[in-house]
């Protein structure tokens, strides 16, 4: 974001000066979360989860290099090399419970970071690169997690990973080919675990160069804010430091406060106990659910019950069109594929949910419990009352994105704005000639 009103860095000492002229990397971190950045004045704690996020990724790298250090990627002894990990080495039962309840804290900041992007409009024009790229790194976070869960080789992890991937035998042709190229068999053996582990390993810094390229598109148009009101002078506006520096290292705080909580007294609530049994082909478990955070999307997934095709009619046979786990995999897909659409599916000029009455009840009282039903189906038997229950939050879901969105957006009478940035914080008309 170039404002001109902006800090330019002037390196004083003269090894700075030194370093400026042939590496300016000094400069480029000034400018990306120094004082040479200017942003909304406004920004409440929401805005807090995207540092979060990154702070969260480092944990599940640094945890994960170490963890790597000990793992055996081999089907005989992978759960074995978990347990040695847990009981001799050194701190090993902290680096993994940190990195297992890591991955946990990380979905929850970046569902959060979601939630707010939602409300607040952050999709809306100009800023359509920078929703595009964060639904990028969501879908790889998807994936790293899921590979990352195979890893320990307990039941669920077994289990899980032949559930899910068996959903992409469905696709016509190319299902059964693509899954046993992603498992490198017929069925979860050595080979997948070889290449989970790999990719699991590469994803995390896959994700951490989309993560660069996120903030880069975000520092072009700038951040957003609670009004959606665009930036107009630097009244407008606060240095990134050492206001938000330290707005952000108090979240940190809070944080951190919570995870090593979790980490220490409860590390295993957000974990299953079946997957502290040891993987066995020939033994199912009563009932298979992948962790918590994929939950909304395997009650998608399941809610699917019925082909969709021409019912039998007389002495005629039915003709199946779309078999019922197809329609599953294609509406789990398509739940995340809205996302990316979702700039152009809401076409209100209105950015914030704040000023926003119609939009503001479907959002709390239509998508949000929506998704939180679908999370309990999602770990729930695929009993009748749940699946009942999932395909009715599953097709407001889709129906809130595709038909309401658009609807609102060409019917609703928003609420006036406030005239400037500075005029909602401080109920005072922007000064231009301060500024």
């Amino acid at each position: 974001m170039s404002f001109p009103w902006a800090e330019q860095y002037k390196p004083q000492n003269p090894f700075m000066q030194w370093m400026d002229e042939r590496l300016p990397l000094p400069r480029l971190v000034f400018n990306a979360v120094g004082a040479g950045y200017p942003v909304p004045r406004n920004l409440n704690y929401f805005w807090n989860f995207g540092v979060l996020s990154g702070v969260a990724l480092m944990v599940q790298i640094i945890t994960g290099i170490v963890l790597a250090m000990h793992y055996a990627a081999e089907t005989s002894v992978a759960f074995n090399s978990v347990e040695h990990i847990m009981r001799d080495v050194q701190s090993g039962w902290f680096i993994r419970y940190a990195h297992m309840n890591g991955a946990s804290f990380f979905f929850i900041v970046v569902y959060i970071h979601i939630f707010r992007g939602l409300y607040f409009g952050s999709y809306k024009a100009p800023r359509e690169m920078v929703w595009l790229l964060g639904v990028v790194i969501f879908l790889l976070m998807m994936a790293t997690a899921f590979m990352g869960y195979v890893l320990p080789w307990g039941q669920m992890s077994f289990w899980g990973a032949q559930v899910i991937t068996g959903f992409f035998s469905a696709i016509p042709v190319v299902g059964e080919p693509l899954r046993q190229w992603l498992l490198g068999g017929f069925a979860p053996d050595q080979a997948t675990l070889n290449r989970f582990f790999s990719l699991h390993f590469v994803l995390p810094f896959v994700i951490l160069g989309v993560i660069i390229l996120h903030i880069w598109a975000l520092h072009i148009p700038g951040s957003s804010n609670p009004t959606g009101v665009s930036v107009k002078a630097k009244q407008d506006t606060l240095p990134f430091h050492p206001y938000y520096t330290a707005k952000d290292g108090f979240g940190l705080g809070v944080f951190l406060i919570f995870f090593c909580a979790v980490t220490f007294f409860i590390p295993n609530f957000l974990g299953h106990a079946d997957n502290y049994i040891p993987a066995n082909p020939l033994s199912t478990p009563a009932h298979i659910v992948p962790e918590w955070y994929f939950w909304p999307f395997y009650a998608i997934l399941r809610a699917f019950t019925v082909d969709f095709g021409i019912p039998a009619i007389g002495s005629f046979g039915g003709l199946t069109i779309i078999p019922a786990k197809l329609l599953g995999v294609l509406a789990m897909f398509g739940s995340i594929a809205l996302l990316f659409v979702l700039p152009w599916l809401d076409d209100s000029p209105v950015r914030s949910g704040t000023y926003r009455p119609l939009f503001k009840k479907f959002f709390f009282f239509g998508l949000i419990p929506s998704i939180i039903i679908l999370g309990i189906c999602g770990v729930m038997p695929a009993e009748t009352f749940w699946l009942i229950l999932a395909q009715i939050a599953g097709v407001y879901y889709f129906a809130h994105f595709l038909i309401i969105l658009p609807i609102i957006s060409k019917i609703e009478k928003p609420l006036p704005l406030p005239a400037s940035i500075t005029e909602a914080v401080t109920g005072k008309p922007l000064d231009m000639n301060a500024a």
